[in-house]
């Protein structure tokens, strides 16, 4: 998964430092528990959460996972970003508080060592399908802290590239991570920001990425605002809007960057994460922290989070990658259906059943039967006379495998009737564990009905091979 390199300093401005530590005990103001908001008009809501559990309880673990410890297995030590807590998932450091809040509070021991929570979404799909838009939201308050008690504090909340699972984020940044909220040694303000292509330097600027700088957030410590991140797929160029109580305050234009980086960085799922981070390479760059008189046990408190989508439509941006017109397929397949036979979208549809491809080859499965397999960027298969009937439908699932070495991911794309045309879903993958260790991973579509030759795509910011496909299968 995820390893955050910390971040530099750039184009931040300039603000008053609070010169008064706050007193002993922290005094947290709480407003008025606020139900999740209706979906915004044209959008639904595919995932929610209100933590409206009993006092004192953990998370629903079938929506969140719990991050342990100093970093990912195989990710960077300290998070990648130099910070120094230990995260658990103790209900002394993550838990719901009775009155429809989760709390997630970073205490010091009486070592000097300190604990604090950070917890994901399980799903990893929350994309916006081509031609439609996905919005990221949550309501929250800020650790109420600040001056020299709040130095080291780093409360987020953020998003990032399905791709890091289940890697440790090897493949961070080109794989996507966009920054909602977030805060440093209680100055009451936000950033944004994209990180994308590579690190260090790169067309994003790494490891500072692409940022809002510094935002005032008058009272974001005492009371709770709504932070929110909106995707646009509809409009041309795409675009990345951030929201500070509805307020439109920084917006990334597709235009600004090369189509890969943009695409690679953006065209696939996401996992929404919580956490308050202690120290660290962002911290560090406004004074560092934390020192002996940061305060322990201010917790930063969330009201909800919710994730909107609407449906695709026709998109503006081009494919990232224009795949060969008249390759004919590596190998001939042998389980091929007769020509003008007609194929069940919602049934497994064999990978290897392709009608033409590009670039790959098969091999026998570990599940049975055969695999596609030597996938890389710019390979393709093609599937005739796929039925998705009348009803719509609601995304689509993908059964693959992935021994690509480090740095080494790309997307899965799904188009219909030329190759040329923009995905209508896709998918970002990186290392499984191996080219025969197979998992299930879905990806939003956009509303298909009727009968189409399907296409699945692959794009790679590098040449090596980096998929297996076994089977696809849509899903109402």
């Amino acid at each position: 998964m995820e390893a955050r390199p910390r971040k530099r300093l750039r184009g931040v401005l300039a603000v008053t430092t609070v010169a008064a530590a706050v007193a002993a005990t922290a005094v947290f103001t709480m407003d008025a528990n606020a139900a999740v908001p209706a979906a915004p008009a044209g959008m639904t809501t595919v995932f929610s959460d209100d933590f409206t559990g009993a006092a004192g309880t953990g998370l629903n673990r079938s929506n969140w996972l719990y991050d342990i410890g100093t970093g990912y297995p195989g990710g960077a030590a300290n998070w990648g970003t130099g910070e120094v807590e230990r995260m658990t998932d103790s209900t002394s450091n993550v838990y719901q508080d009775g009155g429809g809040n989760l709390v997630i509070k970073p205490i010091r021991d009486s070592a000097g060592n300190w604990t604090s929570g950070r917890v994901e979404t399980q799903r990893t799909d929350f994309a916006a399908p081509a031609g439609g838009k996905v919005r990221i939201e949550a309501r929250l308050q800020q650790p109420n802290v600040s001056g020299a008690a709040a130095a080291g504090y780093w409360p987020a909340f953020w998003a990032l590239g399905a791709a890091a699972r289940p890697v440790g984020a090897t493949n961070w940044p080109s794989i996507g991570e966009w920054d909602i909220m977030e805060d440093i040694n209680g100055r009451s303000s936000v950033f944004g920001a994209l990180h994308c292509g590579t690190n260090p330097g790169g067309p994003c600027n790494e490891t500072t990425g692409i940022g809002s700088g510094e935002r005032a957030c008058s009272g974001c410590q005492t009371g709770m605002h709504t932070y929110a991140l909106e995707y646009d797929r509809s409009t041309s160029p795409e675009q990345l809007r951030w929201y500070l109580d509805g307020n439109n305050y920084f917006t990334i234009n597709s235009s600004q960057l090369d189509a890969t980086t943009w695409n690679n960085a953006t065209h696939h799922g996401f996992f929404v994460i919580f956490n308050v981070a202690i120290g660290g390479g962002f911290p560090a760059a406004f004074g560092g922290g934390p020192t002996a008189a940061t305060q322990s046990g201010v917790p930063m408190i969330v009201d909800y989070v919710a994730v909107y989508q609407s449906s695709g439509g026709t998109t503006t941006t081009p494919p990232t990658t224009t795949p060969p017109t008249t390759t004919p397929p590596t190998t001939s397949p042998t389980t091929t259906p007769p020509t003008g036979s007609t194929r069940d979208a919602f049934a497994k549809i064999e990978a290897e059943s392709f009608n033409a491809s590009a670039g790959v080859q098969t091999e026998t499965c570990s599940e049975g039967g055969q695999n596609v397999s030597y996938v890389a960027n710019g390979d393709w298969l093609q599937f005739n006379n796929v039925n998705f009937g009348s009803g719509g439908v609601k995304d689509f699932v993908a059964r693959v495998a992935s021994g690509a070495g480090s740095g080494v991911s790309g997307l899965v794309e799904v188009r219909l009737d030329n190759r040329s045309n923009a995905p209508i879903g896709s998918f970002a993958l990186g290392n499984t564990g191996g080219w025969q260790t197979w998992t299930s991973i879905p990806g939003n579509v956009s509303g298909v009905t009727g009968t189409h030759t399907v296409y699945l795509t692959f794009t790679s910011g590098q040449p090596a091979d980096f998929v297996n496909v076994n089977w696809i299968q849509f899903r109402k």
